[in-house]
């Protein structure tokens, strides 16, 4: 019996040792995990209730639930940034606006995807909003509500800035007549002398797209034959006005993460004196437009992808039934609709894009050219 109190007693004190020093690690760890910055709770709070904390994670701590989700077809519930990318972002933003604004400017965002649904929307819009704040250039105001895109609503507004909008993002599929209201109070608005900005799937909007039932319900043969007709697919807008507003529509895209060469082409623009007139080397998922949709007839070209230093391996994955024949793949441009300013950025598919501190100033001198404050060449890159 003596034997063995010997024996436990030493082991209790071991035992209750090692416990508490994992509950002293444990409560070092919590208090020593960094607090959420003010504006990864701003973007928890912005239109939607905020993320539900990780279990074991106390107030003000930064949540590590993953990001949104991505994909066809599925509800766009989520109006949260993963706070650890608003975390890299916040880092990454302008401090110091290109130019003074004229006036103090409102920007509305438009998080609306009625077509594919990117995880980064959340992210684009907190970029846009924290730039505008951080800079002096802009306040936001951000909604994932087609519906506010009317006559009445909009004239409180500047710019209409579309988050990776897809499909008919504006379309009513129930009312023909406040789905033509909503456009024309979108056209109206650009015309008049105000600014629209977009990024990425801001093209993929208002064309053509294959079926794919096939993909969906089908067999494995089924699927195939589905993925090799939608590559091939030639698409034709739907909205002939918007698409030349916009100045393009997707055709296809080379998956993320496909590496590019971001070529200058206008390296005496203020839209890219960030770049110091050097190309770059990025990735991304990167979008080809419709041959007929696409045109430096109709658009200053600021960027594109420096075709020429990619792999024939790569140029080979385009189809080639759709391939565009002049080798022109842009990236951001500019031009004029009416009396309004039109920027576009077509990178900004992965979160990454929004911790790039040159793709956010990239981002700052569009907006603040759209808006009228920095002015830029926007006559045609061919006349």
């Amino acid at each position: 019996m003596g034997s063995k109190k010997r024996i436990v007693q030493p082991w209790t004190a071991i035992s209750g040792a090692i416990l508490l020093v994992i509950a002293v690690y444990t409560i070092y760890a919590l208090e020593a995990a960094p607090p959420i910055p003010p504006q990864a709770a701003a973007a928890q709070a912005a239109n939607a209730a905020p993320v539900a904390p990780a279990p074991g994670l106390g107030p003000g701590e930064c949540s590590r639930a993953g990001r949104p989700p991505a994909g066809f077809y599925i509800p766009q519930r989520s109006k949260t940034p993963w706070c650890w990318d608003v975390v890299a972002m916040d880092d990454a933003v302008p401090t110091k606006a290109y130019a003074t604004p004229k006036k103090p400017r409102k920007v509305l965002v438009l998080c609306k995807a009625a077509g594919f649904v990117h995880s980064s929307i959340p992210l684009a819009a907190a970029a846009v909003k924290e730039i505008g704040e951080r800079t002096g250039a802009w306040s936001t105001t951000i909604t994932y509500d087609p519906a506010d895109i009317n006559a009445q609503n909009l004239q409180q507004y500047d710019l209409v800035f579309l988050a990776s909008t897809t499909g008919q993002f504006l379309d009513d599929p129930n009312n023909k007549e406040l789905t033509a209201e909503r456009r024309q109070a979108l056209l109206n608005f650009v015309r008049s002398g105000k600014g629209l900005a977009g990024v990425h799937a801001a093209v993929d909007s208002y064309h053509t797209t294959p079926s794919m039932a096939g993909f969906r319900r089908g067999d494995a043969a089924q699927r195939r034959a589905a993925i090799a007709a939608a590559e091939s697919f030639v698409p034709t807008g739907t909205w002939p006005a918007y698409n030349k507003m916009i100045g393009g529509f997707f055709k296809w895209h080379w998956p993320y993460p496909q590496v590019i060469t971001v070529k200058i082409d206008d390296k005496k623009s203020p839209l890219t004196q960030m770049f110091h007139g050097q190309e770059f080397v990025i990735h991304d998922e990167t979008y080809t437009m419709a041959q007929d949709s696409y045109s430096l007839k109709n658009v200053h070209e600021l960027t594109s992808i420096d075709y020429s230093k990619m792999s024939q391996a790569d140029k080979d994955k385009e189809p080639a039934a759709s391939r565009r024949t002049d080798g022109d793949y842009g990236l951001s441009w500019i031009r004029r609709e009416g009396k309004g300013r039109v920027f576009i950025e077509v990178l900004g598919h992965d979160e990454h894009m929004y911790e790039m501190p040159v793709y956010l100033e990239h981002l700052l001198a569009g907006v603040q050219y759209a808006l009228g404050d920095l002015p830029a060449n926007d006559a045609p890159t061919e006349r």
